[in-house]
């Protein structure tokens, strides 16, 4: 089994948190190789940790074990799942998070039982930092191979669902919204690749705004704004050598609409 650990989060750069969290997977597990996928989600925000993983796991090899600790909820009765799927394993809170790798009721999903993790011998966790204290045991031990998601508690069953609705998808008219913002500016929606794939001459409409799709940032003059299909297969919205989230004045949720054109 691979040692390989990703974590996602959103505790940011600021302080020692992800330097701490690291130590603590380390220190069972010397050999892990860490990657960071990223920490700078917003705080308290699942939807676009779910957003991300789910487009990234496939990137890294089979056996991965990837953490995801963006939970507003720590300390509280919510529970921490562990699950399985396409060959990769999953740590995060029950908050909706995991739900759009996973699934809703995903045939290979464990909630960590208080029992099991007190017959373990870690120390008492604190109620502010489960990243380090249930987290890091957890990813260490499953990457080791030391642990079977199965030993951690009983099967999940129905995963509380993402916050984020789905694209509205018809034959002329896609509705979806803005989930991420790059550091370039760039409006990244959740409008997948293939809803377009029956239309002749989508048209994006945005902030009053209607834009061709075209393939790259350098197809359009500097400063002008454009559409693409980027590097993870979603509409994004950009702004040559610009950026397009300043521009246009929208942010997280914002509305974007899809049009086949007919003229």
């Amino acid at each position: 089994m691979a040692s390989v650990i990703t974590l996602t989060t959103d505790f940011g750069l600021k302080g020692p948190f992800v330097g701490v969290m690291k130590g603590a997977i380390l220190a069972r597990l010397p050999a892990a190789q860490i990657v960071d996928l990223t920490h700078d989600i917003p705080v308290h925000w699942p939807i676009e940790a779910g957003f991300w993983l789910a487009r990234s796991y496939r990137y890294f090899p089979p056996g991965t074990v990837h953490v995801a600790v963006v939970d507003p909820g720590v300390g509280t009765a919510r529970s921490i799942i562990a699950g399985e799927h396409d060959g990769h394993f999953f740590l995060g809170p029950d908050n909706g998070l995991l739900q759009p790798v996973l699934g809703t009721t995903p045939a290979r999903c464990y909630r960590l039982s208080e029992t099991w993790r007190q017959q373990q011998g870690w120390p008492s966790p604190s109620h502010t930092f489960h990243g380090r204290d249930i987290f890091a045991p957890l990813a260490a031990e499953l990457a080791a191979g030391r642990l079977a998601i199965g030993d951690i508690g009983p099967p999940a069953g129905e995963l509380i669902p993402s916050l984020q609705e789905e694209p509205q998808a018809g034959p002329h008219e896609i509705r979806g919204t803005v989930i991420a913002i790059d550091n370039f500016g760039n409006l990244i929606t959740n409008i997948d690749a293939g809803l377009l794939a029956g239309f002749r001459k989508p048209e994006v409409l945005a902030a009053g705004h209607r834009l061709a799709l075209r393939k790259t940032y350098g197809n359009v003059q500097p400063g002008e704004f454009l559409a693409l299909i980027n590097s993870f297969g979603v509409l994004e919205i950009a702004r040559a050598e610009g950026s397009a989230a300043d521009s246009l004045g929208l942010g997280r949720g914002a509305p974007v609409i899809v049009l086949n054109a007919t003229r």
